[in-house]
């Protein structure tokens, strides 16, 4: 018999750990290579961690909720063969730190700390709010108490208080007067002031219905209230003609359906003239870091999904100005049921410096969507009606049955001015209204 360490697998080069949402397994279970034995998730997407080998769960060394970190031995499993290898449970390194107290209260801050220690409850995890192992031992050498550890505004995942966070608030513990009751929030760097507004308490009565937020509608809604805290969003519309794609795709899809075995729709076709419009205003393609502005090499799009929850994700299709359409149709088909199918990894959801949303699969005409940071622009694509349009001939003007949409280009009026965040959309109108009927794909 031999041991194989399972370990927590690399989920992208921005990605450094994930929390264990649910063990698939138990201890004493027959396991088959590529088989699912754990959920994790990410601050990105939740995804399953399969096993390379054949064999029995012997050993789980996390639980549910705790947060690993990529590399680290997650379970151990039992194999035919080879010699055993004994595997011990990561243990958390133990993190020093820093003394921050002048020379001459030292001794007095030792003694408060010490007695702090004793007399201070363990903190533990609340809901919604998730202290890792290293916060909580560090909270209890100091003799933080819950309450006061829940007062610590957090810089990490989803509001997490990190190691940085704690060790901020010890030196202003620390030096602070004693009669202090109140702790200035570590600043981001780069990040505006914002004056935060009290919620209001939302009164219950006795017949309605309370619901737990999901973990990803937690993210996207922190994610968009800090969007629009972020960026001075400006929106231009602009409506298109899009009759001869609406032709040339009905001409051209069955034959695609036939020779593919996937549908052909219009989200490539839009695609394709997004990255054209890129390619030409390029200051489209940036992110802003404080005062300096990043000028994006790669044009990665990203695609707004909507999953069966509900909720919505962006895969992103990496370097798209280097497909062609067919390459783009297949890349769009590809990301699209993988999100539906819940199997994106967290590099499918990264890097994207451009975002465009189909607000017109929900019945939509128009919309304003918000930017998806860091970002400077997202494009949102209404539904396509049939109207009555003036068409210009060569003999005159005259009413005909058209096929129309609007776009809806919100972008940062930091850096996009009006000019360019119209010329940027009227660019597109203009790619999609001079379609060729007659290429082929």
């Amino acid at each position: 018999m031999a041991n194989f360490e399972l370990k927590l697998p690399k989920m992208g080069e921005s990605v450094a750990e994930a929390t264990i949402t649910s063990w698939l397994k138990e201890v004493g279970d027959t396991i088959e290579a590529d088989e699912a034995v754990l959920e994790i998730a990410t601050d990105k997407v939740d995804s399953e961690v399969p096993s390379e080998v054949d064999g029995v769960l012997v050993e789980k060394l996390f639980n549910v909720d705790d947060v690993v970190q990529v590399g680290q031995t997650i379970a151990v499993i039992q194999t035919e063969g080879g010699d055993t290898v004994e595997v011990k449970a990561p243990a958390a390194e133990p993190t020093p730190v820093k003394e921050v107290a002048a020379p001459k209260a030292a001794a007095e801050v030792a003694q408060t700390v010490v007695a702090a220690q004793e007399t201070v409850e363990p903190v533990v995890s609340t809901e919604g709010r998730f202290y890792s192992p290293l916060v909580k031992n560090i909270a209890k050498q100091e003799g933080i108490s819950q309450s006061e550890l829940d007062a610590i505004p957090g810089t990490g995942k989803d509001n997490r208080v990190t190691k940085n966070d704690i060790k901020a608030y010890l030196e202003t513990r620390s030096t602070a007067p004693k009669a202090a009751t109140t702790v200035e929030a570590p600043t981001k760097e780069h990040a505006p002031t914002q004056t935060k507004a009290a919620a209001q308490p939302v009164i219950v009565s006795g017949g309605d219905e309370i619901i737990e937020m999901s973990r990803m509608g937690k993210l996207i809604a922190k994610h968009m209230v800090d969007s629009v805290q972020t960026s001075a969003h400006v929106q231009s519309f602009i409506e298109a003609d899009v009759t001869k794609i609406w032709n040339w795709r009905k001409k051209v899809k069955d034959a695609f359906m036939k020779r593919e075995g996937e549908n052909l729709t219009f989200t490539p076709i839009f695609m394709e003239a997004v990255t054209k419009a890129l390619k030409e205003f390029p200051m489209m393609n940036i992110s802003v870091q404080g005062d300096k502005i990043i000028k994006k090499k790669d044009i990665n799009l990203g695609m707004a999904a909507a999953l069966p929850d509900g909720n919505l994700i962006v895969p992103v299709i990496k370097n798209a100005d280097q497909l062609n359409l067919f390459g783009m149709a297949k890349r769009v088909n590809d990301l699209a049921t993988r999100a539906r199918d819940n199997k994106l990894s967290p590099d499918d959801i990264q890097g994207g410096t451009y975002t465009v949303t189909n607000v017109g699969t929900f019945g939509s005409i128009m919309g304003t969507p918000i930017i998806n940071q860091p970002q400077v622009g997202i494009l949102a694509l209404g539904a396509i009606r049939k109207v009555p349009a003036v068409i210009e001939g060569p003999e005159g003007d005259y009413v005909g049955i058209r096929y129309k949409m609007f776009l809806s280009h919100s972008y940062d009026h930091r850096v996009v001015n009006g000019a360019l965040g119209g010329q940027f959309v009227k660019f597109v109108k203009d790619y999609l209204e001079a379609w060729d009927p007659n290429q082929e794909i």
